[in-house]
């Protein structure tokens, strides 16, 4: 069970400039992705919007990406369970959507869930991620997505 004052996993900070605005976020303890904070600390254009999820660039994409998108709830959710009636269906939708308009050969798309501690995320508020790998990264390397 993760404190309820924290929001973020400082320990899966990729980045100095995301772990920094992850202490911000720690002591001012307000999750980051919640509606009425997002803009405070989330510098990415909204690419769309719907009713259960908010489409984003990621702040700190992977390394290796050409696209990295965030599908972010609208409300806060820690886990599968708490998403609303009619929420995976729209993330069905903003995820095609996304591949039509980038017009994504390939790609991945991944979410964690549950406890920031032990998932691998840096925010435990639910977020999704649409990954796409770079064209000219070295060939011995892989786009990494942590769970764990």
């Amino acid at each position: 069970m993760r404190d309820k004052d924290k929001f973020v996993n400082l320990n899966n900070a990729r980045y100095d400039e995301q772990r920094q605005v992850m202490q911000n976020i720690e002591k001012n303890q307000e999750c980051p992705f919640c509606p009425e904070n997002l803009s405070k600390y989330h510098k990415k254009e909204i690419v769309k919007r719907g009713k259960f999820w908010v489409l984003t660039y990621n702040q700190w994409p992977y390394k290796y990406t050409d696209i990295h998108l965030l599908a972010i709830a609208t409300y806060h959710a820690e886990k599968l369970s708490e998403l609303k009636e009619g929420a995976f269906d729209e993330l069905q939708e903003l995820m095609v959507w996304a591949e039509r308009k980038y017009n994504i050969v390939t790609g991945g798309f991944a979410m964690r869930f549950g406890d920031v501690s032990s998932n691998g995320a840096t925010v435990d508020h639910l977020h999704a991620h649409l990954i796409v790998p770079s064209k000219d990264k070295p060939k011995d390397e892989k786009v990494r997505f942590k769970i764990s």
